[in-house]
């Protein structure tokens, strides 16, 4: 099992494309926040951004987050609470990285997941090797269609796709998070 303390998730919602190829901003969807900050406790990630460029969708995040770690929700649901506090929102990926390294730490190695092959995609052993180092990661999850290629292009590294055996392979955001965090993170004992 790797150490997660140096290991920060994004999920970017621009740039990103559409279904028709164009560069959107995505909209928030709850179920991520909660799906992926569960899973991001799970596994001991240190903090799990969610970054968009629109005012009114941050707002959304900290309102969702505020209920379920200050409001009504934080006593409902302790676990939940537990879990949301890990989500910090950033308007962009500079933002991120200026953050991780603003509490003393190295720039984060950024790391980029798709569904599609990249001509530089690194295996997950590879990836999980590389996170027994001291210096912070930054895993960057798509929303929409998937991170632009420009996006992708300018990652430190791009992970191989998640692959089934069949020639589907269109998986929620919420899903792919889980599996690599457990391929990367997951106790193999």
């Amino acid at each position: 099992m790797t150490d997660s303390s140096n290991v920060y998730l994004a999920l970017i919602h621009h740039p990103v494309y559409n279904k028709n190829s164009e560069v959107i901003a995505s909209a928030v969807s709850n179920l991520d926040l909660h799906d992926i900050s569960r899973a991001a406790k799970t596994y001991g990630v240190q903090a799990f951004y969610i970054v968009t460029p629109l005012a009114d969708q941050g707002e959304l995040v900290e309102r969702i987050v505020s209920h379920w770690t200050e409001g009504v929700g934080a006593r409902y649901n302790p676990h939940r609470s537990e879990a949301l506090r890990l989500i910090k929102v950033a308007v962009s990926l500079d933002a991120v990285r200026h953050e991780i390294a603003g509490n003393g730490q190295e720039e984060p190695v950024t790391v980029v997941t798709d569904a599609r092959p990249h001509p530089r995609n690194i295996s997950y052993d590879a990836l999980a090797d590389m996170l027994k180092s001291e210096r912070p990661y930054l895993i960057l999850f798509g929303t929409g269609w998937g991170l632009t290629r420009e996006f992708i292009d300018k990652a430190d590294y791009v992970l191989a796709p998640i692959m089934g055996h069949t020639g589907y392979n269109h998986l929620s955001v919420r899903s792919a998070a889980a599996i690599i965090l457990d391929r990367l993170l997951g106790d193999t004992d």
